[in-house]
Order: structure tokens, then sequence, then C-alpha cells
């Protein structure tokens, strides 16, 4: 097993628990990357809305242009909606997500009407603005970061030994996309991450500051949307501290730039 670590895949999500896309390289922001979860789902009370609830969500996979996102469904591409990257409405909105009260804007109706089709309920598809400042749990910020609508922090990274580790005791392998990360690193030993506490990806440096904790979403196919008991049965069985099951380690950004597939990963 090589000893050098280099980033392998860069993953966004730009409406959060939709399908992730897969890119060469990424712009680091404090929210976390430019266009990773700054859309979201959300119910008729304000609630963000996920695989969790809903897991047939996977099925909606997602592509992004220079100046686009365009949403279709796996099963038949041909159902597909496109909108602009800066179009929004005037529609304020006060929304939940875990516990955070954050004000987003509607994109439009029209999109709306599109998923709410989809999933068979009134949904609303939202966009946090710049001037909205969603804080990170005091307990992990370095410098008091502001978060997008991911769960709670801005960047996980995984090994892909952990993965390959974990698939050895699986009877049928999983793929990275379970786990939704942003940073995926090839080289060195199963659970290497664990070990992170300030890394230079390229030219920016990040601070890892917890290992990720693991819920039901991985449990989700995410190329049928059908939900099962793996890998989090089997995770549970030696990932477990304190009841909570880990894979992946959080990370916050202490500089901005660009990273890119094949830069090195320097432990400081």
């Amino acid at each position: 097993m090589s000893s050098t670590l280099v980033l392998q895949e860069i993953y966004l999500y730009p409406i959060k628990s939709l399908g992730g896309i897969s890119v060469s390289q990424a712009l680091v922001e404090e929210r976390g990357f430019r266009y990773d979860r700054r859309w979201m789902l959300v119910d008729k009370k304000g609630d963000f809305v996920t695989q969790r609830q809903y897991p047939q969500l996977a099925l909606l996979q997602v592509e992004l242009s220079e100046t686009q996102l365009e949403v279709f469904t796996k099963r038949d591409p041909s159902q597909r909606v496109a909108f602009d990257l800066d179009l929004v409405s005037d529609q304020e909105l006060q929304v939940s997500i875990w516990g955070d009260q954050v004000l987003a804007r509607v994109v439009s109706a029209e999109l709306s009407l599109w998923f709410s089709g989809f999933l068979q309920m009134e949904l609303d598809l939202v966009v946090m603005p710049e001037s909205s400042h969603r804080k990170m749990d005091p307990r992990y910020a370095v410098q008091g970061e502001s978060v997008s609508f991911a769960d709670g922090m801005p960047y996980v990274m995984i090994g892909q030994s952990s993965l390959d580790e974990l698939n050895q005791r699986l009877e049928e392998p999983v793929s990275m996309d379970r786990f939704r990360p942003n940073l995926v690193f090839s080289g060195g030993q199963a659970y290497a991450e664990d070990q992170f506490t300030r890394v230079k990806v390229g030219e920016v440096d990040f601070q890892v500051v917890k290992p990720c904790a693991r819920c039901v979403l991985i449990t989700v196919n995410q190329q049928t949307g059908e939900k099962g008991k793996e890998p989090l049965a089997t995770l549970a069985t030696y990932r477990t501290v304190n009841n909570k099951v880990y894979f992946g380690q959080n990370a916050v950004a202490l500089t901005q730039g660009i990273v890119r597939v094949g830069d090195p990963i320097q432990q400081l």
C-alpha cells in the first residue's frame, strides 16, 4: 500500500440529498465547495427533506454546467428540468435544517412544482443566499465558519483504502457514493484519515475537526433508491464509539483555492 496520499475524486452535491457529481476540480470556500449543497428541498412546513425519509430522491441526478443546473430522473432521463445558477425568486422562506433556522429564497414556483410532482408531496426548492449565514457548531468551528445546507460540516474526507477494507467484510460491496464524501484520496492504510488533524490538499489547507457519524442514509442504494441494512449493520460491529457509527472525517477549510484530482495530500 502506497504511503503517498493523492486526491482521487472530488464530489459536489448541489441539491441536498440528490445525486452527486464527480468533478476534476472544485473551488474551496468556507461553506463548502462552490455550488455544494447550496440548494435544498423543503416541505410545506419549511423542514428539510432528505433520502432518510424519501430514499427515492437518490433517483434524481444533477448535472452542473458553467451557467446551469439540470436535474433528471435516472429511470427516465427524458424527465428533466434545467435552471440558471443565479435563478431566484423574491419569495423568502424560513427553513429548518437540524434545528438551525435559515433564511432561504425559493428558486421558482415552476421548479417547486416539478419536484412536488416527483415526490408526490408539496415541496419548495430553495437556495441559500450569500447574505444568509448558518453557523457551524461552535464545538468544531475553527474560525466561526458558516456552512451550507450540508448536515453540519463543510467537507467530508474519506480514503479509498477505508472503503476497500469495509467491502472485504460485506457480502455485496458498496460504492463510495453511499457516503457522500467531498474528497476521496488514494494511498495509505485503511482509516488513515482517522489520524488526520491538519492536511494540505494541493495548495489548500484543511483542519480535520471530527469523525463523521453515519445514519440510515448510507443504506440507500444510490442507483435504485432502495433501502437495506448494509453497510450500516457491518460498520456498527467495528466502527461504533459512544453509540455512534463513524466512517470518514469532517473538515473545515483554513484557506481557499482550487483543489484538483491528482493533487498530493500532505499531513501537516
